[in-house]
């Protein structure tokens, strides 16, 4: 049978264990939080600052763009008949263009989010495409209206890829959001 004095020493040395196992435990639950908390702030400003404003406008543009195929009878803008251009003109420079313009600056000005380490292409195609829209409605200010579309195209996937972001960082919110520790630290954190 172990004396006194050797149970009060193991007992003591079961105390700084048990206290040290506790410290490493809260110190490494502390980081993940921290981690987390990082990670969910990137991806609240990433939708709050650029792929969301980018993905309403873009929806905006896009519904408006079908209003007037419907309204003009038509499934694609191209050809714009003469009979057509002073509408085309209004809706280019009231509604297109300012949606446009809304694109260019949230891509331009917070370029720091995109989720990629590459600027993706479908984004510098959109630019470049705006830019020359820029072009063709400065000749209309100025009488000339031979040119009726930008000499850019449209890209295709820049709306699979902003509605593509948009849903995928959408759902990540939702994990950190709804995950068992940020609930935890939430509770701690906010009595909540």
């Amino acid at each position: 049978m172990p004396s006194l004095e050797q149970f009060l020493e193991n007992a003591t040395t079961l105390t700084i264990l048990l206290a040290f196992v506790g410290y490493l435990a809260t110190s490494w639950s502390a980081r993940m939080l921290a981690r987390r908390k990082d990670k969910l702030e990137l991806v609240n400003r990433r939708l709050n600052e650029f792929y969301g404003p980018l993905y309403v406008a873009s929806q905006a543009g896009n519904i408006a763009y079908r209003s007037l195929l419907k309204k003009q009878g038509k499934t694609q803008s191209f050809p714009i008949l003469d009979g057509e251009m002073k509408e085309w003109m209004l809706w280019m420079t009231t509604i297109f263009m300012p949606l446009n313009d809304i694109r260019e600056n949230i891509i331009i000005e917070k370029a720091n989010l995109i989720i990629e380490e590459q600027m993706p292409q479908c984004l510098l195609d959109f630019v470049t495409h705006v830019v020359g829209y820029k072009a063709v409605l400065a000749k209309w200010a100025a009488g000339d209206y031979a040119e009726r579309r930008s000499t850019i195209g449209w890209p295709p996937e820049f709306d699979v890829y902003v509605a593509r972001s948009y849903a995928a960082l959408k759902a990540e919110q939702t994990h950190l959001l709804h995950s068992s520790t940020w609930r935890l630290y939430h509770r701690l954190v906010h009595g909540k």
